[in-house]
């Protein structure tokens, strides 16, 4: 048993003294002012020293609260604020949500009407914009659905009153819902939406403050910039000539009175880096009449930071929708229903946790399947991806190829560089069978 006898600030942290070794200390005192005083546990001296133990242990956890605060990766709550006040990084609100109806009018028999995730739904004046957070499909029998909404911006801002969002936006109506024909959509929400006067946790907080770049202008201080949009999920920067970093620059590396031609910058010519971004799909890429697309809050994130000559070309990344077809063996009794929607969640999960290029492996979908409570097996696995991958390259007649492509058993799916794995739980993609062994 090893026993502290280094106590506050040591070389390993702060470490805090116990209630034991507090009151071994007062008996001591005692002792030496005291000779022979009574200490047994019915001495009323003794009481009082243990109550001035406990107050005095309460100050030691104080001492150690202090000490933690002085760092990002241990300090909570206000602490947490003041550090991130320090380097001009605020803590963040969270976005409202709620719940909207949307309703079809005119709807044609015998004819689906599908709103995407993502599509906006606006209040009147002053304009709130508001995003589905699933997909809602209506028709001339089912003429009525229920689906969440987030805010697009942050804040108070979003928390409105119930039936203040009244329709979905012209623009995006105009853009993307233009072959609805004669059919019409109405939206309300019947409570209010809530969440905005909310902050960020800790977690999230405490994460962007650790990931801060400390220099102006390098990679990672602009990919810090793009991190910072709203909707901004992951980017890469392709940086061939070492213009963006100068750690890579490719200054005398060359011999260029030897050399006839030459790619490098020259002296005065405007310089262009590519940022290649992956985004959160419900935020559209472009602007759509009250909502500010990504591609325009990148730009403007990343000229804030560009020396004058450096251009930034920005480019979306190719968003990979994933799925499975499998068939699950699962235990006589069990649900069928809640393990295939348990294993959904499961995937969308694993997912979205991937970033840009990162593959998506079979092993980490086959344990998607058999971690769950009364599973056996799983057969038959294939992973999907949509769309299929296409070639950048051509000569000749581009042949035909599906929209969706499977892999074989066991292969995972490769991503390349630029694309980001999705996952949705109602895509077609997504074939899953439920054997009762």
């Amino acid at each position: 048993m090893t026993i502290v006898t280094d106590f506050g600030v040591t070389q390993s942290g702060f470490v805090q003294k116990p209630v034991d070794v507090l009151l071994g200390e007062a008996f001591d005192r005692a002792r030496a002012v005291f000779p022979g005083v009574d200490l047994t546990n019915t001495s009323a001296l003794r009481k009082v020293l243990e109550t001035t133990a406990a107050e005095d242990n309460e100050l030691w956890k104080r001492l150690e609260d202090l000490y933690y605060g002085n760092f990002v990766s241990t300090a909570i709550g206000a602490t947490l604020d003041q550090l991130g006040e320090d380097v001009g990084v605020e803590r963040r609100q969270l976005a409202s949500t709620g719940t909207v109806r949307i309703t079809v009018e005119n709807a044609v028999a015998d004819r689906q009407y599908v709103l995407p995730e993502g599509t906006i739904v606006v209040t009147g004046d002053p304009v709130r914009a508001f995003g589905t957070v699933a997909p809602v499909r209506l028709d001339a029998t089912t003429r009525t659905a229920d689906v969440g909404v987030v805010a697009f911006e942050r804040g108070p801002g979003g928390d409105v009153d119930a039936g203040a969002i009244q329709a979905v936006d012209p623009s995006y109506s105009t853009q993307f819902l233009a072959d609805s024909g004669a059919a019409r959509f109405t939206v309300t929400n019947r409570a209010a939406t809530t969440g905005g006067e909310d902050a960020e946790s800790d977690a999230s907080y405490r994460g962007r403050l650790l990931g801060l770049a400390r220099n102006l202008w390098t990679v990672d201080a602009v990919a810090q910039a793009a991190l910072g949009v709203d909707g901004v999920v992951d980017v890469v920067l392709s940086d061939p000539l070492g213009g963006v970093d100068v750690s890579q620059s490719y200054f005398d590396l060359f011999n260029f009175d030897q050399r006839a031609f030459s790619s490098e910058r020259r002296a005065g010519e405007p310089y262009f880096f590519t940022v290649v971004v992956a985004h959160d799909f419900r935020q559209p890429w472009h602007t759509v009449g009250p909502v500010t697309g990504i591609f325009e809050q990148v730009t403007a994130a990343v000229d804030a930071v560009r020396p004058i000559g450096i251009h930034a070309n920005v480019v979306e990344a190719d968003h990979i929708q994933i799925g499975v077809r499998a068939t699950a063996v699962v235990a006589s009794g069990s649900d069928g229903t809640a393990l295939l929607s348990s294993i959904r969640r499961r995937l969308a999960t694993d997912v979205a946790a991937l970033r840009l290029g990162g593959d998506v492996l079979y092993s980490q979908v086959v344990r998607a399947f058999v971690e769950q409570p009364g599973v056996l097996d799983v057969r038959d696995l294939h992973l999907r991806r949509s769309p299929a991958s296409f070639g950048r390259i051509t000569f000749g007649d581009v042949p035909f190829q599906r929209v969706v492509a499977e892999a074989a058993v066991g292969e995972n799916l490769a991503m390349g560089p630029t694309e980001l794995a999705t996952f949705g739980a109602d895509d077609d993609t997504l074939d899953l069978a439920v054997v009762i062994r």
